[in-house]
C-alpha cells in the first residue's frame, strides 16, 4: 500500500539527492529547464509487432502525420522504434531498421519536429544522427567511445538506458537487490564516465521500465518494482544529469481501461521528480503534468 508515511520516510532518508540539481542543456537548438519544467517526449512505433495500436505507424506518411499531431498535443519531442522491444518480437536488421527510420527522420527534420531515435544499433544511430536525429535514444550497453563521440560530433544528446543485458532483447530475469536504486547508480555512473570521455554532456538517464524481463511478468511483482523506482526516482538526480521514464502499463489492473495507465504512473513519476515522460499517450501526461503544476 502506497501511503503518505512511505512517502515521508523515502524523503527523509533522501533529503540530499531530493535537492540536488540536474543539467539543463539545448536539444537541437531548443532548451530544456528540466529543474523547472519536466518534458514530454511521444512514442512512435514503426514495428507492426509495437502492443500500443495506437503509436504503430507502418508508413512514413502516416508517421509524420501521427508526429504533428503529438506534437500540436504537447509533445516536445517525438521517439522513434522500428523493433518492438517484446520478447516475441521479431529482430529487425540494422539495414532495415535504417531504411524504416531515415525517411521520417528526415520528415520530421524538414518540419523542424526534434526527433530521438531509439536503436542499440551503431550503425542504425550513425545513419540517424547523419539524417539530423537530435537524440540517440541507446537501449544497449556498450556505448562505446567511438559511438559517444559520433553522438558529440552531431551536438545530439544520448539517453543511457539501465539495461541487465547486452541490449533490451537480450535479457533473462532480472536481478533483484534490496535497494533497487544503488546499482543503478552504479551502472550510470560508469555510463556516463565513458559517455563524457566520448565529448557527450548531453545525457539523459532512463531506468529502463519498459523493458521486458522473463521474471518480471507476475503483476503485482512488476507493478511494485515500477512504482518504487518510480518515486526513488529523484535519487539518481544526485548524479547530475536529468532523468527519462518510459511510462508503463498494468494491463491486469487497468483491464479495458489500460490507456489510463500511463497516466496513473506519471503521477509517480512526477512525485519522483522525472524530467523527461516518454509517453503514447501526450495529453492525458500533459494534463497530468499540467494539473500538478497548479498544486
Amino acid at each position: 500500500m502506497l501511503t503518505l508515511e512511505y512517502l515521508a520516510d523515502l524523503w527523509e532518508e533522501n533529503r540530499p539527492a531530493a535537492q540536488a540539481p540536474v543539467a539543463e542543456f539545448p536539444i537541437g537548438g531548443r532548451s530544456f529547464a528540466f529543474n523547472s519544467r519536466p518534458a514530454i517526449m511521444g512514442v512512435i512505433n514503426l514495428s507492426a509487432e509495437s502492443w500500443y495500436r495506437e503509436s504503430v505507424k507502418l508508413s512514413a506518411a502516416s508517421a509524420l502525420r501521427r508526429a504533428r499531431v503529438l506534437t500540436e498535443q504537447g509533445a516536445d519531442l517525438i521517439d522513434l522504434g522500428a523493433e518492438s522491444t517484446l520478447a516475441r518480437a521479431a529482430l529487425v536488421g540494422e539495414a532495415a531498421q535504417t531504411g524504416q527510420l531515415l525517411p521520417v527522420v528526415r520528415g520530421l527534420c524538414a518540419a523542424n519536429v526534434l526527433v530521438s531515435v531509439e536503436t542499440y544499433h551503431p550503425s542504425v544511430a550513425r545513419a540517424c544522427l547523419e539524417a539530423g536525429a537530435n537524440v540517440l535514444n541507446l537501449t544497449g550497453t556498450d556505448p562505446d567511445e567511438e559511438l559517444c563521440r559520433m553522438v558529440a560530433d552531431h551536438d545530439a544528446a544520448v539517453i543511457l538506458c539501465y539495461v541487465q543485458g547486452r541490449n533490451v532483447r537480450e535479457v533473462g530475469d532480472f536481478d533483484f537487490h534490496a535497494d533497487l536504486t544503488a546499482p543503478m547508480v552504479e551502472f550510470f555512473a560508469r555510463r556516463i564516465e565513458t559517455a563524457r570521455r566520448g565529448g557527450v554532456e548531453k545525457i539523459l538517464l532512463d531506468p529502463g521500465l519498459g523493458f521486458y524481463y522473463r521474471n518480471l511478468q507476475d503483476s503485482a511483482a512488476r507493478v511494485r518494482h515500477q512504482m518504487t523506482v518510480f518515486l526513488n526516482t529523484f535519487r539518481l538526480r544526485a548524479l547530475g544529469f536529468p532523468i527519462c521514464h518510459a511510462l508503463p502499463h498494468a494491463f491486469e489492473y487497468f483491464g479495458e481501461e489500460v490507456r489510463c495507465a500511463e497516466p496513473f504512473f506519471a503521477v509517480l513519476a512526477a512525485l519522483g521528480k522525472t524530467d523527461l515522460f516518454r509517453t503514447h499517450e501526450v495529453p492525458r501526461i500533459k494534463a497530468v503534468l499540467d494539473t500538478m503544476g497548479v498544486f
